[in-house]
C-alpha cells in the first residue's frame, strides 16, 4: 500500500464541488456552481453594481463583456450617457433578485458576470439599448457574437450613445480626459 497516493477518481468529487466552496452560502439550490443569486442593492454606473446575496456577502460586480459610457467622478469629468445609461441599469435590476454567472475577478478584486434577471441576459440588453459597448479587448466566449451583433444593431438603429455622430469608446475617453 502507498502512502500518500489517492486514485483520482475520489479526487474528482472534491475537485468538481471547488467552485462552490468559493461562493459557500452564496450559491443558491439549484443553480450552477459558480452562479450567485442576490439582491442588486446599488448601481454605481451602467456597468457596475452591488450584489447582496441572501447571507449578507456583498459583492462589487463588473458585467462582463460591456462598458458603459463614464460618469463623473469626483474631479473627472463624465461622458455623453454615462448618466442615461446608469439610469438604464437601475431601472432594469435595482431592488431586484438576479443571478450572476462568474467569469472571473478582476484586478480590482471586482466579481465579473454576467447578469441575469430571469432569463434576460442584461449585459446584451445594455448593449443592444445603446448604453454600452461590446468591451471585444475582454469578450470571448460563447457571449461575444451576441454582443457584437446587439451593438451593430444598435448602431444601426442609432439608439442610445450611438445618436450621437461619433461616440467615444470609455476606454479611449479615459485615456484622454483622466490623464
Amino acid at each position: 500500500m502507498r502512502s500518500g497516493w489517492r486514485s483520482p477518481i475520489v479526487l474528482l468529487p472534491a475537485f468538481a464541488s471547488l467552485p462552490v466552496f468559493l461562493f459557500p452560502s452564496c450559491t443558491a439550490p439549484g443553480t450552477a456552481p459558480g452562479a450567485v443569486e442576490g439582491e442588486v442593492n446599488k448601481v454605481a454606473d451602467g456597468d457596475t453594481l452591488t450584489l447582496v446575496t441572501r447571507d449578507g456577502t456583498r459583492l462589487k460586480v463588473r458585467l462582463y463583456g460591456i462598458d458603459a459610457p463614464e460618469i463623473r467622478h469626483e474631479s473627472q469629468p463624465g461622458q455623453p450617457y454615462g448618466e442615461e445609461a446608469k439610469d438604464a441599469l437601475e431601472k432594469k435590476i435595482s431592488r431586484r433578485i438576479v443571478r450572476l454567472d462568474i467569469v472571473e475577478r478582476d484586478p480590482y478584486e471586482r466579481t465579473v458576470a454576467i447578469v441575469f434577471l430571469g432569463t434576460r441576459v442584461i449585459n446584451e440588453e445594455m448593449v443592444k439599448e445603446g448604453f454600452a459597448w461590446a468591451y471585444r479587448k475582454y469578450l470571448h466566449g460563447p457571449y461575444a457574437s451576441g454582443f457584437i451583433g446587439a451593438e451593430n444593431e444598435a448602431r444601426e438603429k442609432k439608439r442610445g450613445l450611438w445618436n450621437q455622430p461619433n461616440p467615444t469608446p470609455p476606454w479611449e475617453f479615459k485615456r484622454e480626459a483622466w490623464r
